[in-house]
């Protein structure tokens, strides 16, 4: 077996990284080809639920690594209101709200190029948010965001 044709391993991010995040803080696992293999891109622990202050400093992070952001999906319970648009750095990127409660930021480039965050609550916990966190950016992760919020102390209900 050659060196290309041993199957990788999970690539994980190191443990050190878990320890350092903090609210407003965005992990990702951005694989931009066909065949990614979680089930999440990765996870967003924003510090609040004013989408207007928090959205714009994730959609830069996602910018300079993907490019323009041209639309962001939202579950509409999750934030305290939500515009139909933002301008971020002289870009207009549009919001889709829907009341889905599935615990996901929808983020999309264009047609059919769409990436899934976990959204962890912005008053979890540190301990519980960067356990959920590290867990939506396992590349071998197959569980919905549902699934992983289940059972961690999020904080204060709304």
């Amino acid at each position: 077996m050659t060196g290309s044709d041993r199957p990788s391993a999970p690539r994980l991010l190191p443990n050190g990284i878990h320890e350092s995040v903090r609210p407003g803080t965005a992990l990702l696992r951005l694989e931009t080809t066909h065949e990614r293999g979680g089930v999440l891109d990765g996870a967003w622990w924003p510090r609040s639920r004013n989408v207007a202050t928090e959205l714009p400093g994730l959609i830069r992070a996602l910018a300079e690594r993907l490019g323009p952001i041209t639309r962001v999906g939202l579950d509409s319970a999750a934030w305290d209101a939500l515009p139909t648009r933002l301008v971020v750095d002289d870009r207009v990127v549009h919001i889709d709200a829907s009341a889905v409660g599935d615990d996901t930021v929808l983020v999309s480039r264009g047609e059919g190029d769409h990436f899934s965050l976990l959204l962890v609550p912005p008053h979890t916990p540190p301990d519980a948010a960067r356990a959920a966190m590290a867990e939506a950016v396992r590349a071998d992760n197959l569980k919905q965001a549902g699934q992983i919020l289940i059972g961690i102390d999020t904080g204060p209900p709304r």
